[in-house]
């Protein structure tokens, strides 16, 4: 038995997966670990399921190299595996948005003081609960699931990523073709859909956000990079917070008011549409954008989306 296992993406941050994995064994054995207490693979897209699983049977704690989809994919995996409640996890975040390293304390460290400081920092780090939701019965849903204009975006940069249009690898220059998606897909709104959650108390409500621009459901406080348009929200309490833009306005005084001290808590509570939920189904035409921490779920036919919840895991936390 391992006492860590990585598994790193090797293209993720353009490319600052393969340092990770250059400097491990001088990093390990710096720390007093020898060769046989770890392991470290590459991930590999037509293998990856297989890659997991092995790592969660033979490793005390994953630690997963990459973007929030990375370790997305490690959830999905762990739903129905027998050691999910043995085994913690770790991230090192490699990707664009890293909105799980954020609520984690593990992004300022990395950006402030680089990988190699977070990799040390990581392997002492103690670990806290953190829920893992069900999507469908067979996605794990860890930070945030949406269907509207930002899920739009996403799949549009998405898209221009794939056909070459973004130049750069760099986290800013992702950013900013954010922001031109963003003023390319303003008009979008959803052309269908139907929200029913039951409530804490057990309650069970329905809305026609047919017309909205947007419908985002939380786990943690953090959104497409860091903003936080979610009321209250703990990712260990098993609630999930959603919040539904009927209009530009509220979407955008999420993303830009969410943050800010006190001013952002009254917009939040007051005008915001947001609700608690202990589960939700959102029915929406075919062809709806819709995204999941982060990856595109378009164009897979989709007309149901159930969130329901799976289980607990411990995750490695700096701070907090």
């Amino acid at each position: 038995m391992f006492r860590f296992f990585f598994l790193i993406n090797p293209v993720s941050g353009g490319g600052q997966g393969k340092t990770i994995y250059e400097f491990l064994p001088e990093i390990m054995q710096s720390m007093g670990f020898n060769s046989t207490e770890w392991q470290a693979e590459f991930t590999e897209k037509e293998n990856f399921e297989t890659q997991i699983s092995k790592a969660i049977s033979t490793t005390e704690t994953l630690i997963a190299v990459g973007g929030d989809g990375t370790v997305s994919a490690v959830f999905s995996n762990m739903m129905h595996h027998p050691d999910k409640q043995r085994v913690k996890i770790g991230l090192i975040p490699l990707g664009t948005g890293n909105d799980l390293a954020r609520v984690l304390g593990l992004y300022k460290p990395f950006v402030e003081k680089g990988l190699l400081y977070l990799l040390r920092r990581l392997l002492l780090a103690s670990s806290r609960t953190f829920d893992i939701w069900e999507v469908n019965g067979n996605l794990a849903f860890a930070n945030y699931f949406s269907a509207g204009i930002d899920a739009r975006i996403a799949h549009d940069f998405n898209q221009d990523r794939k056909e070459g249009k973004i130049s750069s690898n760099s986290v800013i220059a992702n950013k900013m073709h954010y922001v031109k998606r963003f003023f390319a897909d303003r008009n979008y709104f959803l052309q269908n859909g139907k929200l029913s959650y039951t409530e804490v108390d057990g309650k069970t409500k329905t809305l026609d956000v047919s017309g909205f621009r947007t419908v985002i459901v939380g786990n943690i406080p953090s959104f497409a990079s860091g903003t936080n348009p979610f009321y209250c929200s703990d990712m260990s309490d098993k609630i999930l917070e959603i919040v539904c833009a009927p209009n530009l306005l509220a979407f955008l005084g999420a993303i830009a008011i969410g943050n800010i001290p006190f001013l952002g808590h009254l917009y939040k509570k007051y005008f915001l549409h947001s609700y608690k939920a202990t589960s939700l189904e959102l029915e929406v035409l075919p062809s709806e954008y819709l995204q999941l921490d982060g990856e595109d779920l378009t164009g897979q036919g989709v007309e149901k989306v159930s969130i329901r919840y799976g289980y607990q895991v411990q995750m490695l936390a700096l701070g907090g």
